[in-house]
This record gives structure tokens, sequence and C-alpha cells, in this order.
């Protein structure tokens, strides 16, 4: 493992080196600010959050005439002190692709007409004042916390309308239903500091050495930089239903079988029960026990006792969970054994894994549940710790609520007392925001794509920053059967050419990143503010000024719900000396801070679940700060580590140790869940004998649409593959490279074969990285969902695969 982790820091260092913009040295990319400043007089540096990944890396930015020319690792960040992966040494070249979208683009007879921005934001204006009940908006867990709450607040405070939704619900959405069933609100108690003091990491099914590789590479430094301060070297054990290059990195892999993981967590949670190793002090002291209702269950479920849960669990013996999960019966009681111990502090992490799932609620719950049972919780390094794929997942759509059922601070539309508050808040009159959820995004696309005769009531959608064209699932149903329909309208705002705004009826050129002023929340509850740094090209605008202007429109053209109860624009701004600014008007947009005046809005709202956010100003003075973020007697604004610890958490009473304090039951307890084992909702069969896993790979993000502009990571993986056990091919009669049709019931692509890859499946299974808009797997993924969250599962699914028909035999 020393070899493996030294060949990971030469390729980090390497990494360094290949960023260095215009043949600067190497030493400048990892050098701070300061010191950049002295070698490189004509360079302007300042800090801002990656723009990929939810680690939230700081990164010190190089502008010189107006151009970034350098990237940095900020060595001053906690999150990634000074290293960045190989995507963000070479994020500032995300800006700078050959086909950036600079005019806005009208689609007539087929043909893109350029146009003008007023004409563009008329049209969009119209178009939803035609209906605004069938209006959709379609967000990202790339949106900034200001760009998602002026989404929110025009779509419910505005418009009435809840149909918005983010892309985050393909995701993380299944995370988010896991904590709350637990806990009563989202998000980890624990931070990234657990990685650096736990004695035990599990990775649930997810592959941080690629995804997420500056965490992953907090874990392996700690020998060589003796980190945390624990004598005992970190144990990593890989959960997973392939190889990867964190299987090769770890002490440990496990290989299972898909859905394997519900069994697993159902049995290791046996073991500490039959044996009387689980923590009784804990449990007793924090904790209570539930299922899912018989009919129509919830997140809030029913209570059983502690004799009825052993009860149900009693089945799970090694032996059944062994048959269920493909793990040895021997490997499952270690794990419980882990988790038996005091003395040990446990750290678990997962991602899409557990997520894109169709048991991704029961998973999450489950693992919690395994924390939660064996005390392995509370302490630093004894954590359960979800992480997140986009820059702000959760500042974004899970803190400001850009989700078709909720609202900001942890409200919902359902509750009526939550409408009020909100109302209260946004001063409308009562009974603006609409009480019924909105349609979540599989139904949201499904109603957009069908037929407006039957269950097609969406006829308009407008999309911002993300590229569901590529990443919804099923996308012959839900995302191309749009183009048959004349009468259904696509906005799409982006900042590439993408296959959404291939569909498009109307493109919007956006400002990307330090293009604009912006704020995010990454994984471990941490807000990071930066500003504008250099203009965006051509006449690209910021994703928030076009809500805030068709907002505008709406009410030029009398759409009463753009004022509030005093007949003020609902995104009235002033300046200091108390005079509006039409902000709505580009020329005025940056008169003021825009993104400050959301921000100060929002953050009244971040106290009614206690996830309490200091004032803007102090995040412009800070890597960063975790909330609940609260403010000391001496001025001073604290943030948080650990929730719900006394030690650390300031809603937490002296006394109580830990305290639950939103509680589905109201008294404090956390909620241990029972959820039976079930299929996958599709298995292979005679007809199609394969299993099919999609997921991402080190070199490019998501789909590609930035990355895939960077020469460097573009040559470095270049197009999507096939990954096959050599068996498998050799079956198939297929060799390295050979182009394969790979096929469900729902669609088709071809692929090259790679054998023998960085990721190994296991017989029987496949593997496509999703990031190739020219191979484009999504056509062939299945669009069932977990029933909680809404969440498909990209992970199972039935294929076969076969030669293109077009190539000749194996020789």
């Amino acid at each position: 493992m020393d070899s493996k982790r030294r060949d990971l820091l030469r390729t980090a260092a390497f990494a360094a080196a290949a960023a260095a913009a215009s043949g600067r040295n190497s030493s400048s990319v990892t050098a701070s600010a300061a010191e950049l400043s002295e070698s490189e007089a004509g360079i302007q540096w300042q800090k801002a959050p990656c723009r990929f990944c939810g680690t939230g890396c700081h990164v010190q930015v190089g502008v010189e005439a107006g151009r970034v020319v350098a990237i940095a690792g900020d060595k001053h960040a906690a999150v990634n002190k000074g290293l960045l992966c190989v995507k963000g040494y070479h994020v500032g070249a995300a800006l700078y692709g050959k086909d950036r979208l600079t005019s806005p683009l009208l689609r007539r007879e087929n043909e893109w007409v350029e146009i003008s921005w007023d004409e563009a934001i008329d049209i969009a204006a119209r178009r939803i004042l035609r209906a605004p009940e069938n209006f959709a908006f379609y967000g990202s867990g790339q949106w900034t916390i200001p760009e998602g709450y002026a989404a929110q607040k025009l779509m419910k405070g505005g418009l009435g309308n809840n149909h918005i939704d983010p892309n985050a619900r393909l995701c993380m959405a299944s995370a988010v239903t896991g904590f709350l069933a637990t806990y009563g609100v989202d998000e980890p108690a624990g931070c990234f500091d657990d990685l650096d003091v736990c004695d035990v990491l599990i990775c649930w099914g997810n592959n941080p050495a690629e995804n997420h590789p500056v965490l992953f590479s907090r874990v392996l430094d700690r020998p060589a930089h003796g980190v945390g301060g624990r004598e005992r070297p970190v144990r990593i054990i890989d959960i997973g239903t392939r190889k990867t290059r964190t299987s090769e990195l770890a002490s440990e892999f496990l290989l299972m079988k898909p859905h394997g993981d519900v069994a697993l967590a159902l049995g290791i949670m046996h073991l500490l029960v039959a044996q009387g190793r689980y923590d009784a002090n804990f449990v007793q002291k924090f904790c209570s026990f539930r299922m899912p209702e018989e009919a129509n269950p919830t997140l809030t479920g029913q209570a059983i006792s502690f004799e009825q849960f052993k009860s149900r669990i009693e089945k799970y013996t090694p032996e059944t969970v062994a048959e269920l999960s493909g793990i040895a019966a021997s490997k499952i009681a270690e794990l419980a054994e882990l988790f038996a111990s005091r003395d040990l502090r446990i750290t678990s992490v997962w991602c899409m894994g557990m997520n894109q799932h169709t048991m991704g609620t029961a998973v999450n719950s489950l693992v919690h549940g395994v924390h939660l049972l064996s005390g392995h919780f509370g302490r630093p390094g004894d954590a359960p710790t979800s992480l997140t794929g986009q820059p702000s997942a959760c500042g974004t759509v899970r803190e400001v609520g850009t989700l078709a059922h909720a609202l900001p601070g942890g409200r919902v539309v359902a509750n009526a007392e939550h409408r009020a508050q909100c109302e209260q808040l946004w001063n409308l009159p009562p009974g603006r925001i609409n009480p019924l959820p909105g349609y979540h995004t599989v139904e949201m696309f499904r109603r957009f794509t069908s037929p407006s005769q039957g269950a097609g009531d969406i006829d308009t959608l407008f999309v911002q920053v993300t590229n569901p064209g590529q990443t919804l699932p099923d996308l012959n149903q839900l995302f191309n059967a749009k183009q048959k329909l004349s009468d259904k309208f696509l906005i799409v705002a982006d900042v590439y050419p993408t296959v959404t705004t291939q569909a498009a009826d109307l493109i919007l050129p956006a400002a990307m990143w330090i293009e604009k002023n912006g704020i995010y929340g990454n994984s471990e509850r941490r807000t990071q503010q930066w500003f504008k740094m250099v203009d965006p090209p051509g006449q690209a605008r910021d994703d928030c000024w076009m809500t805030i202007a068709l907002a505008h429109r709406l009410m030029e053209l009398g759409h009463p719900g753009m004022k509030d109860k005093n007949g003020k624009f609902i995104f009235h701004m002033e300046d200091e000396q108390g005079n509006e600014v039409p902000v709505w008007q580009w020329e005025q947009y940056y008169k003021v801070n825009v993104d400050k005046a959301l921000f100060e809005e929002y953050r009244r709202f971040s106290t009614l679940k206690h996830k309490n956010l200091a004032p803007y100003d102090e995040y412009v003075n800070a890597r960063g700060l975790r909330w609940p973020v609260v403010e000391q007697p001496d001025g001073t604004w604290r943030e948080t580590r650990f929730r719900f610890c006394e030690n650390d958490d300031p809603f937490v009473a002296s006394g109580k140790q830990i305290d639950f304090y939103h509680s589905t039951t109201g008294d404090g307890r956390a909620q241990i869940w029972f959820h039976e084992y079930a299929p996958p909702a599709e298995i292979p069969d005679d007809e199609y004998p394969l299993w099919l896993s999609t997921g991402r790979v080190l070199e490019q993000w998501h789909t590609g649409s930035m990355t895939r502009r960077i020469p460097q990571l573009n040559r470095a993986m270049p197009a999507s593959y096939v990954e096959m056990h050599p068996e498998d091919a050799d079956i198939l009669n297929l060799r390295q490279g050979d182009m394969v049709t790979i096929e469900s019931r729902r669609g088709s692509i071809d692929l090259p074969v790679w054998i023998g890859g960085r990721g190994v499946p296991p017989r029987g299974t496949v593997f496509v990285p999703f990031f190739d808009e020219t191979r484009l797997i999504n056509l062939v993924t299945l669009g069932a969902v977990d029933p909680f969250s809404k969440q498909p599962d990209f992970k199972k699914c039935a294929v076969r695969i076969h030669r293109r028909t077009n190539q000749g035999a194996k020789q």
C-alpha cells in the first residue's frame, strides 16, 4: 500500500505541474497566493471554491489582463490544505472552450436565430404567462445559493407553482430522506475532520479515489504526515459491486451483489443484537426504533419496541446475508466485530451507490442505524457521512430547498404553518404559496414529454445549469419524446452546447463560476463565498439575473404574483441611500451586490431548523464556515464541526451529551429503522443476462460539458467504454477495443470494450461511465425510483451485449 500511496502522490504532483498555464514553472501552482503575487507581479489572486464536486476545495485564482492564467491549491483552506485533484488544477481552463454560447438563440423553422436579451426574456415570460400552472423550472446542485433562492422565490413565492426540482434529485435525494427519517433534519452531523482521526473508513459502494480524490488523499496521507494523533494506522474497507482504484488502495475489498448493501447493514445489526454487543447505554439514552407503515409508508414510520426490532432482524443471519449480498459470512461477522469495538472510531462514507437505488432511503437509514446501534456516533472519527457530487447540492438544493415539496429553512409546502412562515418572511399575502407539492424530476419530465391532451400538463420548461438530455434515465421516454410534441417549449440556459441545448427552443448563454459572484455549500455544511473576477464572453449573463429579469417582465405583463403584499417587486433592491436599483436591467445588475442582498434575505430562514448562517461579510473573510454558525459574546462568529454533540453544537444544552433536537418523535431521539430487504426493480434473465452499472471517472466531471473542453483532461479520457470481465468477453468472442452494442428493454448504444482497465467488474456485470455525450448510456438505464426520495436507480438494470453488426468477426 505504501508504494501505491507514493504513486498517487506522484500523480497529484504531476497534475500540479501540468496545470501551470502558459509555461509557468510548476512551483507557482502550489505556492500560496502571496508567494505567487511576488513572483508574478502582474497576476491578481483571489479565493474561490472549485467549480466541480461537493468536496469544496478552495483554489486561488490568478487573473491577468481579464483572463484566468493560473490556478493554485489554497494551502490555508481546511478542506484541501493546498491540494487539488487533476480537474481542480485545470478548472480555470473550463471557461475557455472554443464553442462558448455567447448570444441568445431562438429556434425558428428548425434553425437557430440570434435574438436580443430583451426579446428572449419577453418570449420566455409570455410563454409562462399563457398557463403559469403548466410551467416548470429544472435547476441544479451547481446553482449558487442566491441563484437557487431566486428561482425558489420566483416559483413558490411569485407564481404559486411548486414545479421546481433540481438534478440533485438524481444524485442525493435518498441521502436527504435517510437523514430526515433518522434525525428529523438533513445533512451530516460529522465533517471531513472525521477522516483525519477515524481508525476505520468504510466506503459503502462509492469510489472516492476517483470521485472525491482530495478527501481520499486526506486518509492516505495520514501515516506520512501524522495527521489525527491516533496511533493505529487507518484501515480502509471498500465494499462495492466492482473493483475500482479505491479497491486497489484499500486495506480490504469486499465484493457484493447489486442491492447487497441493504442485506449487509441488516446482517451487521442482527449480529450486534444477537451477541449482545450493541451499545445498550447509547441506544437507551438517545434512540428509538421505527419501521415503515404497512399502508402508505412515510418518513415518520411507526414505532416498534426493541424486542420487535430484534425479532424482525433475527432472520438476517450471516448465512442468509451472505446469500443476499455475496459477501462471505465470516466477513459479515468481521464487520460486526469492528462495530462492536468501542475503542475504534469508524467513519462510513457513501455517494451514488447507496443513493441511486430503489431502496436508497432504506439503505441510508440502515447505515445510520448501524452507527447508532453500535454507538459509533458523536465522537470525532465516529460518523455516518454522505458525500455529494456537485458543488452546492447541499447549500442550494438541500438548504435553500429547491425541491418540489420544499421551502427554504427546512420548511415544506404541505405544512400550513410552514407556508405561513415563508409568506411572512417574503412579505406575501396569505395563501400565495401553493400547498400541493410539485412534480419531482422523473415525473416532471414524464409530463413534459407526454402529449398535452393526456398526462402532459407541463408545456414549458426552463432548465438552468444542468444537462438532463444526458443525465436523465430512460432518455427515449423522459427526454427524446419531446421532439415529437410541437406544443412543448424548452428553455435552456447553459455555458456550452449540450445534448439538452440541441433539443431547446430557446437558448440563453450563461456566465460561469468566477464570471459572476457566487456562494456554494459543500458536503460538510461549509458555506463558501467568492467574487466575480473576469467578464463572461459575448452576451453571456448570470443565471440569477435571468430569473430576476424574467420575474420583472412577468410583472410588467400583469402577473400579480410578482409583487409582495405592499405592491413592491418581489426582488426589490435598494442601494445604500435607499434608492431602488433596477437589477432586472443588466447594466444595473452589478450596481449593488445582488448575491449579498439575496443571501441576507435567505439567511433569516436558516434559523428555523438550526442551520444558522453568519452575515455575508463573514464569508468574504473566510475559507468557508460550517453551519450552524452562531455569534459569540465578543461579536465573532463560531462554526460547528459536530452537530448534536454537547461539546460542539451550541444548540445542545449542557449535560445532555447528545440531543437530536429535530427528532421526528419530538423527544430528542434518533430513529433506528428496520426495512425489509427487497430485490432490485430489474434483474438479469435469459434475454438480458448482464447487470449494468453506470458512474464517473477521475478525469471527466458528470456529463463532461466542461471537462471535455479542457484538452489535458479530454486527452486523458476522451471517450466512453464498457468495462467487461475477461471471461465474459471471452464467452462473447470479444477482445480489447471491439465495438459492441449494449442493449436493454429501453434502448441501446455502441461502445468499445475495455478489458483489464482501471475498474474490474465481476462476472455477469458491465460498467459504463456517463460523461460522453456521443455515447449516451442513459438511453439504456432504468427509470425505476425509490418510493420515498423519488431518486432513480442508475446502478442496476439488465442488459445484453453483442458485437456490433457492421463489424467483422474476430479473427
